[in-house]
């Protein structure tokens, strides 16, 4: 196998930030269904439902869109290279505020688990859509790849 080619270390740097985005946001996930699963009322089956089951079909559907619509694939790589265009990852300022969303998405998890506690609607949103959001990062990070075997692109992120 060749040896991988030496990208510039701000192309380093913001690969490395799109992984630990999905890094990140998978453990934030995993906290939050662990939490809920010990707090939220109701039968196992409903918790694997709305904890599990519903989150991983909204993350593969998101997951699967770019692979069946090209022109989403191309949208979605577009946004990829302008975010690293615009420095995304490739400052602490930046990687703090983008970890930190993260997070801020996580304390609203938290809120709605402890809003049932309170006579709330359970939070079976939440976890899907935060679900589909991981699924997006997932997509980028992919597409990260992607653009580096582009022979235009490779040119501008190579040293």
């Amino acid at each position: 196998m060749p040896p991988e080619p030496d990208h510039t270390p701000a192309w380093r740097n913001f690969r490395r930030m799109q992984d630990c985005a999905c890094l990140f946001a998978s453990l934030i996930y995993l906290g939050a269904a662990i939490h809920g699963w010990r707090v939220l009322p109701g039968p196992t089956q409903t918790k694997l439902i709305f904890l599990v089951a519903a989150p991983m079909i909204f993350m593969a559907l998101v997951v699967l869109a770019p692979l069946v619509i090209v022109g989403l694939r191309r949208q979605i790589g577009r946004y990829v290279w302008m975010s690293f265009n615009a420095g995304f990852g490739q400052t602490p300022g930046s990687v703090i505020s983008g970890l930190g969303l993260l997070a801020f998405a996580a304390g609203f998890i938290y809120l709605q688990i402890a809003g049932v506690a309170k006579g709330g609607r359970y939070p079976a949103g939440v976890y899907s859509g935060y679900a589909a959001g991981i699924g997006i990062l997932y997509v980028q990070a992919a597409l990260v790849r992607v653009l580096e075997r582009d022979p235009e692109i490779r040119k501008k992120i190579e040293t």
